[in-house]
């Protein structure tokens, strides 16, 4: 059956933008966030807003969360009674950035009532979101998987199931420790270029041509590096449960902590 009812918690920056474009690829989403400023921006984009996540469980299938931390993650899931409202055979997408642990939890949770439950954090920042064309990694039961692609895929130009649950928190975390290296190691570049004389912007163009292209290259002084020590905090956690040595990505942690938008920005001036 296809879904038509689906719900978003969380109406900041990045799930304003999700729900929007759900809005406008034909679903019914009903949304809530505890930010009244974000209530009446939601509805004039012909969100339906409600009071709170149990009556967004109420209207929905597919219910995206989108809050900032594990805490708010597992209090939105477990305690708002979203859980007692949802229909058997609906699931739960959490798209906000948790630990793969927190993912797996969840999932036990939610299996255990009759609802699915997939992680499904999201890539490539608020340009993307605004645009409808993030990345999903997606980790969680294949059947749940089909019965919210659909959904995901409203704002996500490239949806993908990567493994059981936890794997698209992992996923994720495997690109935020290279998106952040790369970020140190352009910064580090870009400095030493400018203080030797080059004009910064005409070599950032030329490297793109080059084996030294990458992403966060490319997108130079569009990045704030907002989330840098929180997605670094996680992968060094994995690391040590793992028992494994990430000296670069210790590093890397360093480094971030002294970095800004404006800082990158000013090299290109």
């Amino acid at each position: 059956m296809t879904v038509k009812n689906t719900g978003i918690i969380g109406l900041g920056a990045m799930g304003y933008q999700m729900a929007r474009h759900m809005v406008k690829k034909g679903f019914h989403v009903a949304g809530y966030d505890v930010q009244p400023a974000a209530m009446a921006k939601a509805k004039e984009a012909g969100i339906h807003t409600v009071s709170g996540p149990a009556e967004v469980g109420a209207e929905a299938e597919v219910v995206i969360v989108m809050v900032a931390t594990d805490d708010q993650v597992a209090d939105v899931v477990v305690n708002s009674g979203l859980l007692h409202r949802l229909v058997n055979g609906s699931v739960i997408c959490i798209s906000s950035s948790t630990s793969p642990e927190t993912a797996k939890e969840l999932e036990g949770i939610c299996n255990a009532r009759g609802l699915g439950c997939l992680d499904t954090p999201v890539v490539l920042g608020q340009p993307a979101a605004d645009a409808g064309t993030l990345t999903v990694f997606c980790g969680g039961k294949a059947d749940a998987f089909e019965k919210a692609k659909p959904v995901l895929s409203a704002f996500g130009k490239n949806v993908m199931h990567v493994g059981a649950s936890g794997t698209g928190q992992l996923t994720k975390t495997a690109n935020n420790m290279l998106l952040w290296a790369c970020m140190s190691a352009n910064y580090e570049v870009l400095s030493l270029a400018k203080k030797l004389g080059a004009d910064v912007p005409k070599l950032v163009a030329a490297l793109q041509h080059s084996s030294g292209a990458n992403w966060s290259l490319e997108k130079w002084g569009e990045s704030t590096g907002k989330w840098a020590e929180k997605d670094m905090d996680v992968a060094l956690e994995l690391a040590q449960d793992a028992k494994m040595a990430v000296p670069l990505t210790a590093l890397v942690d360093q480094l971030m902590k002294g970095m800004n938008q404006q800082k990158m920005k000013a090299l290109l001036e």
